[in-house]
């Protein structure tokens, strides 16, 4: 539904800013303005000033800005229709009209909230009587007392077929299976109730509106949690179990916490901790993170410590990648294994599970542990294939910034995991017996004398991408540092490119500090001018860093990015080779483990040539 912007103009000048959020935040008067601490992160000295006059409010800390609509989006977690109608509510106006077919909805929608209000007193009830016995024994052995089960609307559904359809027949079948309260068959036979012989948990919509209910068995049998189907008022994917409880702890806790189920959330409120919510028994999905990050830039999810609660947490991560920005990230909570974040709590109280969320693991370390233990790396096709996970993970992400960042540090701890002496060192560092030959120039050891090794350096490196890539380090040389030993070892057959860059590497190694004039002269002198009028034609392929006027953080980058690209190929040569002498001693599955590895070969080429288109 769409809203003139004479009506929300109208709105915005009957609604006293100060007023909506005073329920939320203590203000103080401030000349013209109130100041408070703000409500959307921590803070001890007041930044956040409201203007009634202009109808805003900002924040100098954290940069939040907004009007009365966006305040209770953005601080409540409302949609945006809900705080439309909450503030035409107080300011005295109607809200326009919608179309037939919206107002037949929003009537409809109506009728099914009472549905819903109904039941859960009606669960409550039966909790209470003599039926609910054995469901009152289970939350007594689950720790949760008469405040917990009232605080959350906790009930118990019969196992009958008929009673909660015989107690809400005021309503008319037609509503109770619009609100999925009843089955209705296709044989035309009886409707009946959906929920029978289960502990009722009443799933609530962000203003605590009763919107469907998740059901747990108490006995043996299947499934374990049963939720309501979607309706009108319930969509699964978009909700957010405790949501409305939770969004007004986590504006003084400054977190969000995830976890898996119902009875987690439970457990944690009982221990004092109430900013808290779940998804419905499903994955977490793009909307349900979108929710959450309206709430906290980092949420933490704590996920059960099995196997199941472990490959959740991996699919959150990689389904959050491409949303990733700088103020959207995710925090991953280690339980021990084969517990939940309630068994921690039964055993070790508050204090066990803060030390848990304490200890949690940023995204970009979780996604990194997880394809480093998923297999032995203990052949260069796995280490291949680990390497190979980690580009196309980075590449997912949308913010480029966030994903250069993602690559950049997911690369350097393979170098570190594969090649441990070379990621260890510093730029003007080194460990291994680098030497000086009888002209005085520093030399690396020899590599390995492996059939990869002679492959590569048989063949080398193409003569433009040579020349580009010295000649961009003769315009960054700033860059040298970051790897000078790769650049050293880079099979380079040009003699011009092959010239300067041992010069580039001689003075590095030296010690010497090099910028773009210095080398210049050095790289202009008698001796070194012919191969440098030779390289200095690398400025033609169009690479960020061939260009004078590139900013030089890109440029240092996409030089990093090159050099990686190149010793890639040192890897997934050896791995081919490997596979070819696999392939010769009868192995058939080498075949297409050469396959795969021509794919990788490739994936490098187009990888240098997006990189060319980067100018």
């Amino acid at each position: 539904m769409s809203l003139s912007p004479a009506f929300l103009d109208e709105l915005r000048a009957r609604t006293t800013l100060s007023a909506i959020i005073a329920p939320s935040v203590k203000l103080t008067k401030a000349g013209r303005e109130y100041k408070a601490c703000c409500p959307f992160h921590q803070e001890k000295t007041p930044s956040f000033t409201i203007n009634d006059e202009k109808g805003f409010y900002h924040c100098f800390g954290c940069g939040a800005h907004g009007d009365a609509i966006r305040f209770l989006t953005d601080a409540r977690g409302l949609p945006f229709m809900d705080a439309v109608r909450e503030l035409a509510g107080k300011a005295g106006l109607d809200v326009p009209a919608p179309d037939p077919k919206m107002r037949e909805s929003q009537e409809k929608s109506a009728g099914l909230y009472d549905v819903m209000t109904a039941a859960q007193r009606w669960f409550a009830d039966q909790l209470a009587g003599i039926d609910g016995a054995a469901a009152r024994d289970y939350l007594a052995g689950r720790g949760i007392d008469a405040a917990a089960t009232a605080r959350f609307g906790i009930g118990f559904a019969p196992d009958h077929r008929g009673k909660l359809k015989a107690a809400l027949a005021s309503f008319g079948e037609d509503k109770l299976v619009e609100s999925g309260m009843l089955i209705r068959p296709d044989n035309n036979k009886p409707t009946y109730d959906r929920f029978r012989g289960r502990l009722m948990i009443p799933i609530r919509d962000p203003r605590g509106r009763m919107i469907a209910f998740g059901g747990r068995i108490l006995g043996p049998g299947e499934p374990k949690y049963l939720n309501s189907p979607d309706t009108p008022l319930f969509d699964k994917g978009r909700t957010l179990y405790n949501l409305d409880l939770a969004s007004p702890a986590s504006r003084k806790t400054g977190r969000v916490i995830v976890v898996e189920g119902y009875m987690d959330v439970i457990g944690l409120d009982r221990a004092g901790i109430a900013e808290v919510v779940a998804p419905n028994g499903t994955a977490l999905t793009e909307a349900q993170l979108e929710r959450i990050w309206r709430l906290e830039p980092a949420p933490l999810l704590c996920f059960d410590g099995d196997a199941a609660g472990q490959k959740a947490s991996i699919r959150a991560a990689t389904r959050a990648l491409p949303h990733l920005a700088p103020d959207k990230t995710l925090r991953f909570v280690a339980l021990p294994a084969g517990q939940d974040p309630d068994d921690v709590v039964r055993e070790g109280g508050k204090p066990a599970i803060e030390a848990l969320l304490a200890a949690a693991e940023p995204l970009v370390e979780r996604l990194w542990r997880h394809e480093v233990e998923a297999a032995p790396l203990d052949t260069p096709e796995a280490r291949a294939g680990l390497r190979q996970r980690l580009v196309d993970h980075a590449a997912t992400i949308a913010d480029p910034n966030v994903r250069s960042l993602y690559r950049d540090e997911w690369l350097r701890r393979f170098d570190a995991l594969v090649r441990p002496q070379a990621a260890s060192r510093g730029p003007f560092t080194h460990r291994t017996p680098w030497k000086k030959n009888k002209d005085g120039r520093f030399v690396p050891p020899p590599p390995p004398a492996s059939q990869a090794a002679r492959a590569i350096g048989a063949g080398g490196i193409g003569r433009d991408i040579a020349r580009a890539l010295v000649f961009g380090h003769a315009l960054y040389p700033e860059a040298i540092g970051d790897h000078v030993e790769a650049l050293a070892a880079l099979p380079i057959v040009d003699p011009p490119a092959a010239r300067i860059r041992d010069r580039m590497v001689d003075l590095t190694m030296a010690g010497e500090v090099l910028d773009r004039g210095a080398l210049a002269t050095i790289l202009t002198s008698e001796d070194m001018a012919a191969p440098w009028r030779a390289v200095s034609k690398g400025g033609e392929i169009g690479f960020s860093f061939t260009q004078r006027e590139c900013d030089p953080d890109s440029a240092r980058r996409d030089l990093g990015l090159a050099i990686e690209a190149l010793v890639s190929r040192i890897d997934l040569d050896a791995a081919f080779a490997e596979a070819q002498r696999r392939l010769a001693d009868g192995d058939d599955d080498a075949f297409y483990e050469q396959l795969r590895l021509h794919e990788l070969r490739e994936a490098l080429k187009d990888r240098l040539a997006s990189l060319a288109g980067n100018d």
